[in-house]
C-alpha cells in the first residue's frame, strides 16, 4: 500500500510541476464558464423593435411601454404600416416588428409579429418574449397565459452549465490520462515501471488517481462558479450530483485508458481524443442541439455517447431538483458503460504491455 501511495504522490508531483497542464486543467473551466455564461449565449437581449400602429390609444401605449421597459427590447421607432416595418427589417435596422390592429383597444386582440427569420431559433424566442411581455400588460391578450417551469427567465446558462460539466470532465480525465500514459511509452519509462515490485494494475490506477482528484476539484469549481457568478441554482441533492459525477469521471478515466491502448505517441492520443471525444460531445450529446431534433441515424449515434446521459442527468438534478429515481435510467447506462470500458481497457492494456 505504501508503494501505491508513493506512485500516486509521484504522479501528482509530475502534474503539479507542469504549469501548462495546470493552466489547462483550471484555466479552461473558468474560461468556458465565463464564455458560455456571458458571451456565447442565446439569451434574448436588446432586440431592436418597431411598433406598427395607426393610433396610439391607451391600451396600445401601455403595451409599448411594457416592451420598452423590459430588458429584452429596444423600441427603435413607430411606423404606420407593416410595409414600412418590413422595409426596416430587410435593411437590417430592426429585428422585430409588433403590429397593433386598429381595434386593438376595444377587442384586446389583433397583434401581428414580423420577425427576422434568418435565425429561426432566435426568431421564435423573440416572438415568445414579446407575447409574454405584452400579456403582462394586459392579461386578456393571451389565453391561457404560458408558464415556464424551472427557468422562467429562459437563461441559457441553465442549459450550458451541465453541458460544460459533461464536456470538461470527459476531456480532462480521458485526454489527460491517455496522454500521461502514452508519454511514459514514448520515453520508455513505462517498461521500467512495470518491472517494479508494484503490480501493473496498481501502476495504472496510481496514474489515474491524481486526475480523479483533480476532476473532483474542477467539478467543485464549476458548481461554485455556476451558483455565485452565473446565478444558476443547484436545486437537487449535492450528494447525488457528486455520486453521478464520480461515476462519470470513472467512465472518462476508463476511456482515457482505452485511448492509450490505441495511441503510441502523444500527438496521436490528442488527435484521437479530439475526434472521438470533443466533436461528438459538442455536436451529438445534446450540449448545443436537442437530440430529439436530430435525424434518426444521428440519434442512434448519440445513444452511445456517454456525455449525453450525464448532461441529461445533471440538468434534471441541478435545474429541476429531482431525486435519484428520476435519473436512474441515465445512471444505469453510465454504470454499464463504465464497467464495459474499464474491463475492456484494463484487459487490453495488460496484454499490450506484458
Amino acid at each position: 500500500m505504501k508503494q501505491f501511495i508513493s506512485f500516486v504522490i509521484k504522479e501528482a508531483k509530475h502534474i503539479l510541476r507542469d504549469m501548462r497542464t495546470m493552466l489547462i486543467l483550471f484555466g479552461m473551466p473558468v474560461v468556458l464558464m465565463l464564455l458560455f455564461g456571458f458571451a456565447i449565449t442565446n439569451d434574448v437581449r436588446n432586440v431592436r423593435t418597431i411598433v406598427v400602429t395607426s393610433q396610439m390609444d391607451h391600451q396600445t401605449q401601455q403595451a409599448v411601454e411594457r416592451l420598452s421597459a423590459s430588458e429584452y427590447f429596444i423600441i427603435m421607432q413607430t411606423v404606420g404600416t407593416p410595409k414600412e416595418a418590413e422595409r426596416l427589417i430587410r435593411s437590417q435596422k430592426a429585428d422585430l416588428a409588433v403590429v397593433f390592429a386598429k381595434d386593438f383597444a376595444s377587442k384586446h386582440s389583433g397583434i401581428q409579429f414580423i420577425v427576422d427569420g434568418s435565425d429561426p431559433n432566435m426568431a421564435q424566442q423573440w416572438t415568445l418574449y414579446a407575447q409574454q411581455t405584452i400579456a403582462v400588460a394586459n392579461s386578456s391578450l393571451l389565453t391561457p397565459n404560458s408558464s415556464l417551469l424551472y427557468n422562467p427567465q429562459m437563461r441559457s446558462a441553465y442549459n450550458f452549465v451541465p453541458a460544460i460539466m459533461g464536456m470538461l470532465l470527459l476531456l480532462i480525465c480521458a485526454m489527460m490520462t491517455s496522454v500521461s500514459i502514452v508519454r511514459e511509452k514514448e520515453r520508455g519509462t513505462m517498461e521500467v515501471l512495470l518491472v517494479s515490485p508494484v503490480k501493473p494494475l496498481m501502476i495504472i490506477v496510481a496514474k489515474m488517481v491524481p486526475y480523479l482528484l483533480l476532476a473532483l476539484l474542477i467539478l467543485a469549481v464549476i458548481l461554485l462558479m455556476s451558483a455565485t457568478v452565473l446565478g444558476v441554482p443547484l436545486q437537487g441533492s449535492h450528494g447525488w450530483i457528486l455520486v453521478v459525477s464520480f461515476i462519470y469521471i470513472l467512465l472518462a478515466l476508463s476511456l482515457g485508458l482505452l485511448i492509450s491502448n490505441i495511441a503510441q505517441t502523444q500527438f496521436v492520443a490528442l488527435l484521437v481524443s479530439a475526434m472521438v471525444l470533443l466533436l461528438p460531445t459538442v455536436m451529438l450529446s445534446g450540449m448545443l442541439f436537442p437530440v430529439e431534433s436530430m435525424p434518426t441515424v444521428l440519434q442512434w449515434v448519440s445513444a452511445v455517447i456517454p456525455p449525453r446521459y450525464y448532461i441529461q442527468a445533471m440538468r434534471k438534478l441541478m435545474i429541476m431538483g429531482v431525486g435519484i429515481g428520476e435519473v436512474w435510467n441515465e445512471v444505469v447506462v453510465l454504470i454499464g458503460m463504465t464497467v464495459l470500458l474499464l474491463t475492456f481497457s484494463l484487459k487490453n492494456f495488460k496484454t499490450r504491455l506484458s
